[in-house]
């Protein structure tokens, strides 16, 4: 496992995991929209290029928060799936939603295929 820790302060070392522009993302995608491949990702509307999603499927599969499994007789096709352990980020993506909608104007829900 890739060792990203700054120091062990809990908010720091959940930050250098899920801290990212990108990695939360992921996750929303996956835990509201039911995204599931790779390409799926690379349709939501901030536009994550392959090489930064690959890496952060890898990451977070080797921090347990996802796991994969093929879809197809290609073995490079799978679906990701949160864990537990990535279901148990959810009342957090809803309090940063909530805080969104209140104090940033101009935010919304985004569509689930945007």
């Amino acid at each position: 496992m890739t060792q990203l820790r700054r120091s062990s302060c809990p908010i720091a070392a959940t930050l250098d995991l899920i801290g990212d522009r990108w990695t939360l993302l992921i996750i929303r995608d996956m835990m509201f929209f039911n995204k599931q491949r790779f390409e799926e990702f690379l349709e939501s509307a901030e536009g994550i290029s392959t090489n930064i999603l690959a890496n952060r499927l890898k990451l977070l599969e080797e921090y347990g928060l996802i796991e994969k499994q093929p879809y197809s007789n290609h073995s490079r096709r799978m679906n990701y799936y949160l864990t537990e352990k990535g279901q148990s980020l959810r009342p957090l993506i809803k309090t940063m939603v909530a805080w969104g909608l209140k104090h940033l104007p101009n935010t919304r829900i985004p569509d689930d295929n945007a």
